[in-house]
């Protein structure tokens, strides 16, 4: 049975965010209503009629794919947005959670401390509570937790009658130090060997970085540093001006779930995948490192680090067969997607609202909208 996407929590009201007015923008085809797009051109190969065709059934209730609420959508071709269009109540200032989207940050912040020789990949994640004589948890490397392989006891959905390690790391008695919760459970299976997608695993990661900026200091101190660091390597310089993230009270990134950006800082998170870490004249992220989150998993040949690859897998969250293998996403919970196409030159965001059975129309609907631009 197919994983379902991303935790549920009762944390679910911060997706109903505030919204701003959409832009007029010069160059947009001038018989689209301002009020439905913000953006809407033609691209080679691909007419701006062509465009709406595919993208109004996303926000038409009555014809659409079945996929739900579309609050948001943005295609960028070559760098440049060429159709972006919000619903009632949206628009381009408007800041959108991140769900799952986050952990593929947080994997990109591990790979810049990576890059900058702080962590290494293969060697046993620094979590001092492994570390003690006896503990098999010593044995499990930042690779395997990035591929989402700790062997690390998880349980990801609540079900009614049923238990979520997730859900007690947000809401219940893990809340106050989400991090140390994930890394106290116990190892259940050899590490490296299943796949387990798991968000515990992605606050351990967050907690991670979070302690390679401020070893040993206060909760006040870990937010300070980990939002200089942000500003200073990678939302400043990537132009994520919305970016708003959260913390929990240890002070730690919420990189499992919990940023806020509006949809054009989305697109841009996209545009540095594509590019392989480069954005505005410079590399953020090394090169190297995409050579590892564009991995396919020992075990899961769908997910890289961080990262959904479109790939044949049981538990695959893409659209194999239906799109070039190329293809990758940052994916969350409730239909959030960056899709990336490096061959097209394509980043796709979709941000909306949409129930577990609406998940795969919508992918199908997002895999036509990729396969009208040529290679």
């Amino acid at each position: 049975m197919k994983r379902k996407t991303k935790i549920v929590t009762l944390c679910a009201a911060l997706a109903l965010l505030g919204a701003g007015a959409l832009l007029a923008v010069p160059g947009a085809s001038q018989d689209i209503p301002a009020s439905r797009y913000a953006v809407l051109k033609d691209s080679d190969g691909v007419s701006a009629l062509a465009l709406r065709e595919a993208i109004d059934p996303f926000f038409d209730e009555a014809d659409g794919p079945g996929s739900g609420e579309t609050r948001a959508l943005v295609v960028m071709r070559g760098g440049r947005i060429i159709a972006e269009r919000y619903a009632p109540g949206y628009g381009p200032q408007s800041r959108f959670l991140s769900w799952s989207i986050a952990k593929t940050v947080t994997g990109l912040l591990v790979g810049i401390m990576v890059s900058d020789g702080r962590l290494g990949l293969d060697d046993p994640a620094p979590i001092p509570a492994w570390h003690q004589p006896g503990d098999p948890r010593s044995a499990i490397t930042l690779r395997e937790l990035l591929q989402m392989r700790s062997g690390l006891q998880n349980s990801e959905l609540w079900q009614p009658g049923g238990h979520s390690d997730a859900l007690d790391m947000v809401v219940g008695e893990g809340a106050r130090d989400q991090a140390a919760f994930a890394a106290a459970k116990p190892l259940v299976d050899p590490p490296g060997t299943r796949f387990v997608y798991s968000s515990a695993t992605s606050m351990i990661l967050a907690g991670i970085v979070t302690d390679q900026l401020a070893p040993g200091a206060g909760p006040q101190q870990r937010r300070d540093a980990m939002a200089r660091f942000l500003a200073a390597r990678f939302s400043g310089p990537l132009g994520l001006t919305g970016l708003a993230p959260e913390y929990d009270e240890a002070g730690t990134l919420q990189g499992a779930a919990f940023l806020h950006m509006t949809a054009r800082d989305y697109a841009r998170l996209g545009e540095l995948i594509r590019h392989r870490g480069r954005a505005n004249g410079r590399q953020l992220v090394s090169d190297k490192w995409f050579d590892v989150m564009f991995a396919p998993s020992p075990a899961n040949p769908a997910y890289g680090a961080q990262l959904w690859l479109n790939r044949p897998s049981e538990e695959s969250e893409l659209f194999p067969g239906h799109a070039s293998p190329q293809v990758m996403a940052a994916i969350g919970h409730r239909g959030q997607f960056v899709l990336i196409s490096p061959a097209q030159q394509l980043v796709i965001v979709r941000l909306g609202n949409s129930r577990d059975e609406e998940i795969a129309p919508l992918r199908d609907a997002l895999a036509s909208l990729v396969r009208r631009f040529p290679e």
